[in-house]
C-alpha cells in the first residue's frame, strides 16, 4: 500500500516500483488522501483546460483512472479537501490554511478512514513519504503524519473498535527516489558517453544542489523494464506533467544503464532483514518471493 497527497503523486514516486510488483502478481493499493482541488495547471498545452478550469476536481479523478490502469494497481481516495501550496509569504505571515482542508483536520478524525482501508486490504508494506513531506507541502507533511500514526492505530484493537479487525503492517517505507547517487550515475554516464549533450548541464545544475544531501536509502528495486509504463502513467496526469517535463529530461534508455532502480528507506520493521535490500518485501513470509 502506497499513500500518496494528491493524484498524480503515485506517478512521480513509486510507479515504475508498482508496475514491477503487479508483473509478479503482487496486490498494489494507491490510497490519495485528497482530490487535488487546488491543482494548479502545469501544462500550457493541456487539451482539456476547458475541464480543468470548469472542474478541476473532476478532471483529476479521469486522469487518476488513466493512470490506474497504465499500472495497473487498486486504488481508493480518502477524500480530503487539498490544502493548497500556501505562499511562504502568507506562512511567515501565519496566515492560516483554507477552512476543513486535508492539512488541519486533527488526526484522529483524518487518519479512521485509512485505518480502515489499512484493516480491510491487510497490507504487508506501507510506502509514504518522510517527516519533510519531501517537499514543503502541508499535504505531503500531513500524508507522512496520517501513514504513521495509522499504521500504529491500525495495529491496536482499543482504537477505532469499529473500523474492521486490527492488522499489523510488517514494513514502512519513505520515498527516496530522487537522490543525489542516482543523479551522478547518470552524471557520470552522460559524461562519459557523450559530453556534449544538453542533458550535461542540466545534470551540473542539479547535481551541484544534491551534492550535500544525505543518501538516506536502504532499498533499491530494480525497474528498468518499467519506466515505459511509469511514464504513461505521468502522462495521463496531463494536467500537472506537461510533455517537456522534469521527469521526462533523461531517455529511459540512458536510465536503465545509468540507475535502473527506483529507491526506498526502510524506516519501520517488524520483521528481520539485511541493509541493503532489494525487495520491499525481504523478511516477509509471502508467494511472491520477493527477487526483482
Amino acid at each position: 500500500m502506497a499513500v500518496h497527497a494528491h493524484p498524480d503523486d503515485e506517478s512521480s514516486k513509486g510507479a515504475a516500483t508498482y508496475a514491477y510488483y503487479r508483473s509478479i502478481g503482487v496486490e498494489v493499493t494507491v490510497v490519495s488522501c485528497t482530490g487535488g482541488e487546488r491543482g494548479d495547471i502545469q501544462n500550457e498545452g493541456l487539451a482539456e483546460r476547458a475541464a480543468a478550469n470548469r472542474d478541476m476536481a473532476g478532471l483529476r479523478r479521469i486522469e487518476m483512472a488513466r493512470a490506474q490502469q497504465a499500472i495497473g494497481f487498486d486504488h481508493r481516495w480518502l477524500g480530503y479537501l487539498d490544502s493548497g501550496l500556501p505562499d511562504p509569504a502568507s506562512v511567515q505571515a501565519g496566515e492560516p490554511l483554507p477552512a476543513n482542508c486535508f492539512a488541519v483536520i486533527p488526526l484522529e478524525i483524518s487518519a479512521e478512514p485509512l485505518v480502515r482501508v489499512i484493516r480491510e486490504l491487510r497490507p504487508q508494506v506501507l510506502i509514504t513519504y518522510d517527516e519533510t513531506g519531501g517537499y514543503p507541502h502541508p499535504d505531503h507533511i500531513r500524508t507522512h503524519e496520517i501513514s504513521m500514526y495509522a499504521f500504529e492505530a491500525a495495529a491496536d484493537p482499543a482504537r477505532y473498535p469499529d473500523a474492521g479487525e486490527p492488522w499489523q503492517i510488517s514494513k514502512v517505507y519513505y520515498d527516496r527516489i530522487f537522490n543525489a547517487p542516482r543523479i551522478e550515475a547518470m552524471y557520470q554516464f552522460v559524461l562519459a558517453n557523450d559530453p556534449g549533450s544538453p542533458q550535461l548541464e542540466r545534470l551540473t545544475e542539479v547535481r551541484g544542489w544534491m551534492k550535500d544531501r544525505p543518501n538516506l536509502a536502504t532499498t533499491q528495486v530494480r525497474i528498468g523494464d518499467f519506466l515505459e509504463a511509469r511514464d504513461e502513467a505521468l502522462r495521463s496526469h496531463a494536467s500537472q506533467v506537461a510533455p517537456d517535463s522534469f521527469f521526462f529530461f533523461w531517455p529511459n534508455d540512458m536510465q536503465r544503464q545509468a540507475w535502473p532502480f527506483e529507491d526506498f528507506q526502510l524506516a519501520v520493521s517488524l520483521v528481520d532483514t539485511d541493509i541493503p535490500e532489494t525487495d520491499l518485501f525481504a523478511g516477509i513470509v509471502n508467494d511472491h518471493q520477493g527477487t526483482p
